[in-house]
């Protein structure tokens, strides 16, 4: 019977090798194990702290404190001297009683627009009675000229408006009624778009005495507005105004802004002299809802095309005041033609006008 005894002893030996070699992984396994579970506690890690800083301005050094003025001491008044002596009357004891305040006229500029008044009417009403004081015509005696109102017409224009770059055309008709002592006149113009539009609309009656046109009333209709009236009181000597509460002296002298064409007019036509060049005329004018001074400065004698052909006349401009919105106006007066106002532009500070050419002139007898 064989025996494989040495098989047997090389299997053991494998079997041997393996197991050491598992005792040893296994003591490594142990050791690493308990190295972990007995060596120093090891500190939680601690998050990174960021730090962030702002540099801010030095607050300002406090302001030293200044120490209030003294109070001036009031110089002490001088008393009176002592009344001189009554003889046998004895003074009698009387109340003291402060004095009485002095009167103070309302200024224009406290008075409130009516209800209902537009933003651009109460505009014009407080610029007007802010400067109502400034403008009103003092009680110095008003200029005098010659005057000699020209014969009863009716005038007939040819219409050109120029407004925000586009041009249209229409007619135009002033009536003027002259009697020895009265005058009514009407001035009405508009354009044709699709219909007409009346972009004047001006009635003046009123006096004619011995400083020429005295207006009565005055009346102003603007397209799409209510017509205001200017009275003039000649008995109470006021200007007062539908539209405003403004109220201003009446001394005489005084126009509306229909009557003063008609007022250069009569000034012309009475001493031509009166209109050499460089010659001014200061007329107060009253419009719807204020009055102001107009001046006017003869510019010249000037030849100028009309729908009837060149005319001769003399050229007469109103400039407004420096810094101003109101309008440039120009009047040429034809002698040769009762000193009508043959041709009158206006022209606005944006470039926009309304021009008025005569085309016809018509006698009408007055009322």
């Amino acid at each position: 019977m064989k025996t494989f005894f040495p098989a047997r002893q090389r299997a053991a030996s494998k079997r041997g090798i393996a197991l050491l070699a598992a005792s040893v992984v296994l003591h490594a396994v142990a050791f690493e194990w308990a190295a972990g579970r007995l060596g120093m506690p090891s500190w939680p890690q601690q998050k990174e702290m960021v730090m962030t800083t702002e540099l801010l301005p030095a607050p300002p050094a406090p302001r030293p404190a200044i120490a209030p003025p003294k109070p001036k001491q009031a110089k002490p008044r001088r008393a009176p001297p002592p009344p001189p002596p009554v003889a046998q009357a004895a003074p009698s004891p009387t109340a003291l009683t402060p004095p009485e305040p002095e009167a103070v006229e309302a200024a224009p500029e406290a008075a409130a627009m009516p209800a209902g008044a537009s933003d651009a009417a109460e505009a014009a009403s407080a610029g007007a009675a802010q400067g109502a004081a400034a403008d009103a015509p003092q009680e110095a005696a008003p200029a005098s000229y010659k005057f000699d109102p020209p014969p009863s017409a009716e005038l007939t224009y040819d219409v050109k408006v120029l407004r925000e770059g586009q041009t249209w055309h229409g007619s135009g008709l002033y009536r003027w009624e002259a009697t020895h002592d009265s005058y009514t006149a009407t001035i009405e113009a508009g354009v044709t778009i699709l219909f007409r539009i009346t972009v004047l609309n001006l009635k003046s009656e009123g006096r004619i005495n011995d400083l020429g046109l005295a207006p009565v009333l005055y009346s102003e209709k603007p397209w799409r507005k209510a017509m205001t009236n200017t009275h003039f009181q000649h008995e109470n000597r006021k200007i007062s105004f539908s539209a405003s509460e403004a109220v201003y002296p009446y001394n005489g002298g005084e126009q509306d802004r229909a009557s003063v064409i008609w007022q250069l007019a009569g000034i012309g036509r009475a001493d031509v002299a009166q209109f050499r060049p460089g010659a001014t005329f200061d007329l107060f004018v009253a419009g719807p809802r204020d009055a102001e001074t107009w001046h006017f400065t003869v510019v010249g004698a000037e030849d100028i095309d009309t729908p009837n052909g060149k005319l001769g006349t003399w050229h007469v401009q109103r400039l407004p005041k420096p810094g101003s919105y109101d309008r440039t106006i120009d009047i040429w007066f034809a002698p040769q033609q009762e000193w009508y106002p043959v041709k009158v532009r206006e022209t606005y500070r944006n470039g926009d006008y309304y021009d008025l050419s005569l085309a016809k002139a018509e006698p009408v007898a007055a009322h």
